[in-house]
C-alpha cells in the first residue's frame, strides 16, 4: 500500500515530472511484472521518448481503454513525438492536423463532393480517419471545429449527408495545448472536456535526460529508431477485450464512487465528476490492473489514476481556486479524505 507521502500530483506543465503510478518507479524492475504486450510498446515509445515512463504508461491506460487523452504542456517537450511514437508502435494510421481558427470542421470530419457523370455524393476523407488523430494546439481552433469532435470522440463514428461513416479501431484522439500562451486560443468547453479520458503533461526532462535528448537526437530524428510496430491494430483490439475481464471487486467500486460523489458534494466545486467520469475511472483501474499483470484492481489502482482521470471534469467555486487553485488539489485532497478499502479480490 503506499503512503499518502508518495502519492504526489502531477506536476505543473513545464517541469519534471513525479511518479504517480505505483508500479512506475526509478529502477526498471517494475517492467519485469507487465503485461509482455504492454511492456513491448513501452520498450517501443522509449526509443524515441526519454524517461517519461508515467507519461507513456497512462497513453497506453487510456488507449486499453478506447480513450482519448488532453496533452497541456509548453510547446518543445515531445507532445507530437510521443504521438508518432505510440502511433508507430502498433502499427496504427497516424495523422496530424494543426489547428488554427480558419480550419474548417470538413478538415476533420471530411466532406461529400458531387460526382460530375452520375449525380452521386462521393466521400472524402478528412484527418480523422485514422487510427490516432494528433489535434494539435486545440484550444486554437475555433468552437465550430471543437465541437465537430464531439461525435467522433464519443461514438467512433462520422455521420455526413445521411451516410455513417465508421471509424477505424482503435481510434484515439491525442490533443495539445499550450497553457502558457493564451492570446487568440478559445477555451474547452466542460462538454468537451469531458470527453476526454485523460488530462496529462510531459513536463520538462531531468539533467540526465535532457542529455540524453541531445545524444538521440544528434543523428535526426528519433523516430526512425522505431523501423517496426511491436504490435497490430488488431492485438491492441484484442487487449482491450482482455482488460474488460479484469475483476473489479464491490469494495473497490464503492471506494470509486465515494470519491465521485465527495466532488459533486464539496463546497470547493462549481461543478463535480460526471457519471461519465466514473465510468473512466473505473475502465482506467481495470486497465492499471491488466499492464501491471493482475487480474484484479487495487485502492493503489484508483489512488494513482484518479488525477489524471478526474481533476480536468471538475469546475472550482470561487471558495475552491482561492483555497486550492486546482483541481488536481482537490482530488488528491478528496483521496487524502475518503477511508480506503480494504483490498478484495
Amino acid at each position: 500500500m503506499l503512503s499518502k507521502s508518495s502519492l504526489k500530483l502531477n506536476d505543473a506543465p513545464g517541469e519534471p515530472a513525479e511518479s504517480v503510478l505505483p508500479f512506475v518507479v526509478k529502477n526498471q524492475s517494475w517492467r519485469e511484472f507487465m503485461q509482455k504486450d504492454v511492456r513491448s510498446i513501452l520498450d517501443s515509445v522509449g526509443r524515441v521518448i526519454v524517461g517519461k515512463d508515467e507519461t507513456v504508461l497512462q497513453s497506453v491506460i487510456a488507449m486499453l481503454c478506447g480513450g482519448h487523452i488532453l496533452l497541456e504542456d509548453v510547446p518543445g517537450v515531445g507532445k507530437t513525438q510521443l504521438a508518432a511514437a505510440l502511433s508507430r508502435s502498433v502499427g496504427g494510421e497516424f495523422h496530424r492536423i494543426q489547428l488554427t481558427p480558419d480550419i474548417m470542421p470538413s478538415d476533420i470530419t471530411g466532406y461529400s463532393v458531387v460526382n460530375q457523370q452520375d449525380g452521386s455524393l462521393e466521400y472524402r476523407e478528412g484527418a480523422a480517419i485514422c487510427n490516432f488523430l494528433l489535434a494539435d494546439e486545440i484550444n486554437r481552433a475555433s468552437p465550430k471545429v471543437q465541437s465537430a469532435l464531439l461525435e467522433i470522440m464519443e461514438e467512433h463514428q462520422i455521420s455526413l449527408d445521411g451516410q455513417t461513416h465508421v471509424l477505424p479501431e482503435p481510434f484515439m484522439v491525442i490533443a495539445t495545448q499550450n497553457p502558457v500562451e493564451t492570446y487568440g486560443t478559445y477555451h474547452l468547453p466542460e462538454a468537451q472536456m469531458d470527453r476526454f479520458f485523460m488530462k496529462i503533461s510531459m513536463g520538462y526532462p531531468t539533467w540526465q535526460e535532457e542529455l540524453a535528448i541531445l545524444d538521440r537526437n544528434g543523428e535526426g530524428n528519433p523516430i526512425a529508431n522505431i523501423t517496426a510496430p511491436v504490435i497490430t491494430t488488431a492485438q491492441i483490439c484484442e487487449l482491450q477485450k482482455q482488460v474488460n475481464s479484469i475483476q473489479v471487486s464491490e469494495p473497490i467500486r464503492k471506494y470509486i464512487v465515494d470519491i465521485i460523489r465527495a466532488t459533486r458534494s464539496s463546497d470547493l466545486a462549481a461543478l463535480g465528476v460526471s457519471p461519465r467520469g466514473s465510468i473512466a475511472c473505473f475502465k482506467a483501474v481495470r486497465a492499471a490492473a491488466f499492464v501491471h499483470g493482475r487480474t484484479f484492481a487495487t485502492p493503489d489502482d484508483v489512488k494513482s489514476l484518479a488525477v489524471p482521470v478526474l481533476a480536468h471534469r471538475i469546475l472550482l467555486s470561487p471558495k475552491g481556486r482561492n483555497s486550492l487553485g486546482s483541481p488536481e488539489a482537490l482530488v488528491q485532497q478528496i483521496l487524502d479524505t475518503i477511508p480506503v478499502p480494504a483490498e478484495a479480490r
